[in-house]
């Protein structure tokens, strides 16, 4: 009996067996086997395939690489397009996007790689259209964006289980768990918390699958036992999730009420052709990336400066302050040059493209002309320029 074989036995055991507590033991430990059946069934068909990588060729850049995920025409080239000022192909058609086109998203001082995908359909963890490409993507983002249609909103689920099926983990961190092998003395676990989601035994009897006779096991958290086979395969990625649920200008606040009774999750409700709560979406990227690099409590401080800064119109606290001086301003100081001096960006060739971008305001407006001279009048009588 070859491994699809054996994997499609003992998924037809777990469906004859009804789930229940004097069950639950012996389902776990069917669901384990599963899970290392099909590590040895992937190692197998890497070994066979004689493609090097089985994904796009994406380079890493920014601070936080945020990737679009969602079946097709769901809208995620215009919402790429309106985040970024990429040219991502938009039409009236499915499969509009057919690679990955990339666009940089530089807002309150966070510089967000954001990457469209083509349009995924049910089955693409198992190959189908360019599933297994397009997924493989997403295993090395921080962020992945679920888009979702305002008309099929229940295509979450899809989007949710095609990337658990390669190995994406969603809003977890991995299971504080120790594991080290030895060569005597059975299996000794050592519960910091006590655990109800499984048993001991069946902590022991998953370690036999995966070849453990003898180890010394530490487990930190109340994990349950898909979190320990995770851990055992070591194949898991996790991301933070953000669902939006785009094309809300084609309804009332009243459907899209009704929708968010029928999700399992929050979501931000977006219009990219009518530019509906873009800003609000930003916003959360940008602390989302901040707390990913610096921690809860410097996420906090920066969206309390960005508020009182961009909101306000005060001077938030930890802004980083550069003085000028007038012989700099006579002798035709430049945008491009101003923003240097601040340390904001230290490269010009990337401040032309943000101006280009839309992304640099002074005193709260936008400015898109690169050769645009820093004048007296640009202060405030305070002699302030934001």
């Amino acid at each position: 009996m070859g491994i699809p074989e054996k994997i499609k036995a003992i998924q037809d055991e777990i469906g004859r067996t009804q789930l229940n507590k004097a069950t639950e033991h012996h389902i776990g430990l069917l669901k384990a086997k599963i899970a290392k059946l099909k590590r040895e069934q992937e190692a197998v068909q890497i070994k066979k395939s004689s493609k090097k990588s089985d994904g796009f060729d994406v380079r890493r850049s920014g601070d936080a690489t945020v990737v679009f995920i969602g079946l097709p025409s769901v809208g995620k080239s215009t919402l790429l397009n309106v985040l970024t000022g990429s040219k991502s192909s938009v039409g009236a058609f499915q499969f509009t996007t057919v690679t990955v086109v990339p666009g940089t998203l530089d807002y309150r001082g966070a510089k967000i790689q954001m990457l469209d995908l083509p349009g995924i359909i049910k089955g693409a963890s198992s190959g189908k259209g360019l599933g297994k490409r397009i997924l493989s993507v997403a295993r090395s983002a921080d962020i992945v964006l679920l888009v979702l249609d305002v008309f099929q909103p229940y295509h979450e689920d899809v989007l949710i289980n095609e990337l658990a099926n390669i190995g994406i983990r969603l809003n977890q961190k991995p299971p504080n768990i120790v594991i080290e092998k030895s060569t005597t003395g059975g299996i000794a676990i050592a519960q910091q918390v006590k655990l109800k989601k499984i048993s001991e035994k069946l902590v022991k009897d998953i370690l036999n699958v995966y070849g453990y006779t003898s180890a010394r096991v530490v487990i930190r958290e109340d994990i349950d036992s898909e979190q320990l086979v995770d851990f055992l395969t070591g194949n898991k990625t996790y991301a933070k999730a953000i669902t939006i649920l785009n094309k809300i200008d084609l309804v009332d606040n009243k459907f899209v009420k009704n929708v968010s009774k029928k999700l399992k999750t929050n979501f931000i409700p977006t219009s990219a052709d009518s530019n509906k709560n873009i800003n609000q979406l930003k916003i959360l990227l940008a602390n989302e990336c901040t707390k990913m690099l610096h921690g809860d409590k410097e996420a906090r401080l920066a969206e309390q400066t960005a508020k009182k800064t961009f909101t306000e119109g005060s001077t938030g606290a930890g802004l980083p302050v550069v003085e000028i001086k007038q012989t700099q301003i006579n002798q035709n100081l430049d945008i491009v040059n101003l923003i240097l001096l601040s340390k904001l960006e230290n490269s010009k060739s990337e401040i032309r493209r943000i101006i280009k971008n839309k992304g640099v305001k002074i005193n709260n407006t936008t400015i898109d002309d690169e050769k645009l001279l820093v004048t007296n009048s640009l202060f405030d009588n305070e002699k302030t320029l934001k």
